[in-house]
């Protein structure tokens, strides 16, 4: 199979990265790519659902991976974390049959799971301040993302359907098989519900992740949900007023550097001092916009913020509304050359297991064990925007009646990807943002 030909059926079978920004997979495609990661890192403390699914599915996915190393001419490496030894064990039982594939054991820290961090790991390579990873030779996928591939390739079968990890102040902690489109708090109740009053809803990982209501739905990209008391100390720690945070650093900030000293990013040579810009944005320093620009290099991985700082500040926070506001007036990272890779990072990496304890979700950490049984759904909620780049076009109108896995709508030009029906049933609404099925019960 050529590139092209493979890029026409993810594009077509909606297949995007199944977890944060959902770039489109065929986009990743390229000959410039020699090496190819599949990323079995848990980004985020909490998520269990890419090394079970790895496990119970481990030949499909080695096959779709194969499939792409072999399309691309590229070299297939699995970065997995070494405690994940049973997925590791699945993985070993067909050593034989996808004999050219690398296995390289991460270390359990966070955040491994980073695509320029995992890159480093597992190649030695660093992706360029700003760039992408095929900049170095590299395309990266995760393994759900690699399960919707086989799906697509060998089962002609589009993505109508995600894995969603669902912990936290739950009864019983569960990863799911549910329809994209379904409500968080459906997903919710799929696991006993939640065991708090007026309870919080985080969708993805506790470092990364955003706040949710329980009405929105279920996307291709939603890995996680964490239910959380309202009192939480993250909570708090989340929704701070950012004029508070910046007092606060007027008043407090030692320039200690612990911020910058434990960055993922600045340990590769990005530019980017967390410690520099508190500096400059605490005390209205505009003298030089070095620390402003450099907020655009930031990953917001959140370990200046919520593990480093020793007195509680929040760089993070504050460098994203700075990096958000730049963004908004069109302002571009400048293009700058990666610094030298510090030799003393691997002893600056953050301990899983402190972390947790720094968020106060060590009560949380379970297995959230998989459940791949496929959900059924009454109604379902398909936005249209699912994904990095332009929105898909509705193909149905109200009234409609569509089958599971039906084209409810159309690829845009430029870069998208079809959205699927994930139920049968009737089309009862149709915006410009998004699609509402009713299922035939």
């Amino acid at each position: 199979m050529d590139i092209a030909e493979l890029s026409k059926i993810l594009r077509e079978n909606g297949v995007v990265g199944a977890g944060g920004a959902g770039f489109p997979t065929y986009g990743k495609l390229s000959e410039s790519a020699d090496t190819i990661l599949m990323n079995c890192a848990e980004c985020e403390p909490l998520l269990t659902l890419h090394r079970q699914l790895l496990k119970v599915h481990a030949r499909e996915i080695l096959k779709a991976f194969s499939l792409i190393a072999d399309t691309l001419g590229a070299r297939p490496v699995i970065g997995i974390k070494d405690e994940y030894r049973s997925t590791i064990e699945a993985l070993e039982t067909y050593k034989d049959e996808f004999s050219d594939m690398r296995i390289h054991r991460l270390p359990g820290a966070y955040p491994m799971g980073d695509e320029v961090v995992l890159i480093y790991e597992a190649t030695g390579r660093v992706v360029p301040p700003g760039g992408l990873p095929i900049a170095c030779g590299v395309a990266v996928f995760n393994v759900e993302t690699l399960y919707n591939v086989y799906n697509a390739v060998y089962e002609k079968r589009p993505v109508t359907d995600k894995y969603v990890t669902i912990t936290g102040e739950v009864k019983h902690p569960l990863t799911v098989h549910v329809p994209v489109g379904i409500t968080v708090e459906e997903a919710v109740a799929m696991a006993g519900g939640a065991t708090v009053d007026n309870p919080v809803y985080l969708l993805g990982g506790p470092m990364m992740g955003s706040f949710g209501s329980g009405s929105q739905p279920v996307t291709k990209t939603t890995s996680a949900v964490i239910v959380l008391p309202a009192d939480h100390s993250l909570v708090y720690k989340k929704k701070q007023n950012p004029a508070n945070a910046l007092a606060r650093a007027a008043s407090a900030c030692c320039q200690c550097r612990t911020c910058t000293d434990l960055c993922p990013r600045h340990g590769l040579g990005h530019p980017i001092s967390p410690h520099l810009f508190m500096r400059a944005a605490a005390n209205r320093d505009f003298q030089s916009v070095s620390p402003f620009l450099d907020t655009l290099f930031c990953s917001s991985c959140g370990v200046c913020e919520i593990y480093s700082c020793p007195q509680g500040l929040s760089p993070r926070s504050l460098m994203a509304e700075y990096k958000a506001g730049l963004r908004k007036a069109g302002v571009k990272p400048p293009a700058v050359q990666a610094g030298p890779v510090d030799p003393a990072r691997e002893y600056r990496r953050t301990p899983e297991e402190r972390l947790l304890a720094r968020l106060g979700l060590t009560r949380y950490e379970n297995d959230a064990k998989l459940d791949d049984t496929l959900r059924s759904a009454d109604a379902v909620k398909l936005l249209l925007s699912q994904h990095i780049g332009a929105p898909a076009a509705a193909a149905v109108k109200p009234g409609d009646k569509v089958q599971t896995g039906d084209v409810a709508a159309y690829a845009a030009e430029g870069l998208s990807v079809c959205i699927h029906a994930s139920i049968s049933g009737t089309v009862t609404e149709v915006t410009d943002k998004y699609i509402v099925i009713r299922g035939k019960g």
